[in-house]
């Protein structure tokens, strides 16, 4: 069996963690927003799942720009979320419950309201606080026109005026301006963040933008013409490593400096990346030498296909062990569509444009979209390397799609001038109780509006109920840490179609059928399984089904 233990310092080649987005997990003093101490409250419900660890979303001073990715000082607290003081009891708390705590880094930006930032602002051109940012003159005869073509993630030109007439560049929102990594003192100071939170007995970091720090700013910047501003898409255009921000090689040299930190400490800092780059370079991001993981979005993107799935999970091990990394599993995130709702919609739908129709074109069958959940939830939990849990998925949360758009919180509803609707579905907090303002959130009302129906997915709801998905997830999670042997799986020979089968060692294998119509139980004792089984040695569609 895996040691998972504390002294173990591999401990995350095959964790489960937990994802915490402290603003919509639990609030502890009634503002309506989660905080640090509610976190604190609430570990024992982590604890009680059986994972390895919970990871935090940014929970710095910001003003909640982009959800608290634009940061405004990467070494406190928000005030409205806490303290340091809480932060340290909340570590401590985690590390008695037996619960690693892994925190979001942003090193690609800063908040505009950062000090750094502002002295920026007040120095003008030229000048070394300047240069800690990426500022240029514009192009046209008087500057007007931004200096390059860079589109923002979120929508429009990722270039920004200032008063006396320069550029600064934000690949994100406008309140997000990118740092320039070139500088030696950006590079410094960052190694102090990462010392600063390990100090306080932080367990390992989640990299945000993780292949967006280096930047190719020679002169002239390069303009892209119709290339897309998001992840694998551009990259497909051009030759690896030769994007002007996005995964160029000169970015692993950082991550090899930050290693050094890492291993500085007894056991190791861990660090997964978020590198929205194709297959063969993640693994770069993933070597022993620098970040150790990196998030596998393939996975989450797969459609729920037999075929397609098979093809994912094999060039991801494969993949990873090229570099001898162990492979990382994801279904939902603070990012995109739930998964109890997303892995319903027919292939190839528009996921905004479901956004827009409030969730009605075309309507999601909730019942059968959290069957197909649990199976792929089995599914995940079986595979070898580590499995990220986002919090709510272990109660079948389902996409909040009809939000009002006078409550939407993400920047990218106004970013694109009300064309995208944001990811604002995926973060409304969390049902603890059946009743109550926000059904347990918190003893006030809740910053995103929570449906009637969250009432029968609280915690308070399944707690203990034979079947419920927060049980399964429990039960798979304790079995799951008993059964654990080696990193690799081997495909069963002439399964039927639209089945995935393959054994994780000689005591143990996973069935999930994908395919439309029940095919034969596979012979073995059955450990767990996502759905009732019938009478008759069956398997139903949209099953997994663990066996001895």
């Amino acid at each position: 069996m895996t040691d998972l233990s504390s002294r173990n310092p591999d401990w995350w080649r095959q964790a489960v963690i937990y994802q915490v987005y402290p603003r919509s997990f639990a609030d502890a003093d009634g503002d309506g927003l989660g905080d640090i101490r509610g976190i604190a409250e609430r570990l024992h419900h982590v604890a009680a799942l059986g994972v390895d660890a919970l990871w935090l979303s940014p929970f710095y001073p910001s003003e909640l720009a982009d959800g608290g990715y634009d940061v405004a000082d990467h070494r406190d607290v928000d005030p409205r979320l806490g303290t340091l003081d809480d932060f340290d009891a909340m570590v401590a708390e985690a590390h008695r419950l037996g619960l690693k705590v892994i925190v979001d880094v942003v090193p690609n930006h800063t908040s505009h309201q950062h000090p750094w930032f502002q002295e920026a602002l007040r120095a003008g051109p030229g000048s070394p606080a300047r240069d800690r940012y990426v500022f240029r003159a514009g192009r046209g005869e008087h500057g007007e026109l931004p200096p390059s073509d860079w589109q923002s993630v979120f929508g429009g030109s990722a270039w920004q005026r200032v008063p006396d007439g320069q550029w600064y560049l934000h690949l994100f929102a406008p309140e997000q301006p990118d740092l320039n990594w070139d500088n030696e003192e950006v590079r410094a100071d960052f190694r102090t963040t990462l010392r600063f939170w390990s100090d306080r007995g932080v367990d390992g970091f989640r990299v945000d933008v993780a292949h967006g720090l280096a930047k190719d700013l020679t002169e002239p910047l390069r303009d892209l013409g119709d290339l897309s501003p998001t992840g694998e898409e551009a990259l497909q255009h051009l030759p690896p490593g030769s994007h002007p921000y996005w995964d160029r090689d000169e970015v692993h040299e950082i991550y090899r400096d930050w290693r050094k930190v890492f291993d500085a400490y007894s056991p190791p800092r861990t660090a997964v990346a978020e590198a929205w780059v194709p297959d063969a370079r993640r693994a770069l991001y993933a070597r022993p030498d620098e970040l150790g993981q990196a998030f596998n979005f393939e996975y989450l993107q797969a459609d729920w296909d037999a075929d397609a799935l098979r093809r994912v999970i094999t060039g991801s091990l494969e993949t990873a062990r090229t570099v001898g990394a162990s492979a990382t599993w994801v279904l939902s995130n603070h990012d995109v569509v739930r998964h109890a709702t997303r892995l319903m919609l027919p292939p190839g739908t528009d996921d905004n444009a479901w956004l827009l129709s409030g969730g009605h074109a075309p309507r999601v069958d909730e019942a059968a979209g959290l069957r197909r959940a649990r199976a792929a939830a089995l599914l995940m939990l079986a595979l070898p390397g580590s499995a990220y849990v986002y919090q709510g998925e272990e109660l079948g949360l389902p996409e909040v799609a009809d939000l009002p758009t006078e409550v939407l919180q993400d920047p990218i509803w106004e970013q694109t001038g009300h064309v995208r609707k944001g990811r604002d579905g995926c973060r409304v907090p969390l049902p603890w109780t059946t009743s109550g303002p926000s059904y347990g959130f918190g003893p006030g009302g809740a910053w995103l509006p929570q449906p009637p129906a969250f009432a029968s997915y609280a915690v308070q709801a399944q707690d203990g109920a034979d079947g419920s998905t927060l049980e399964l997830y429990r039960r798979a999670l304790r079995l799951r840490r008993k059964l654990l042997e080696g990193e690799s799986l081997t495909w069963a020979p002439d399964v039927p179609a639209g089945v995935l089968d393959f054994a994780r060692s000689e005591s143990w294998r996973c069935v999930t059928n994908l395919s439309g119509e029940a095919i034969a139980l596979p012979p073995g004792e059955v450990l767990l399984s996502s759905a009732p089984l019938p009478d008759g040695g069956v398997l139903p569609p949209d099953t997994t089904v663990w066996l001895a």
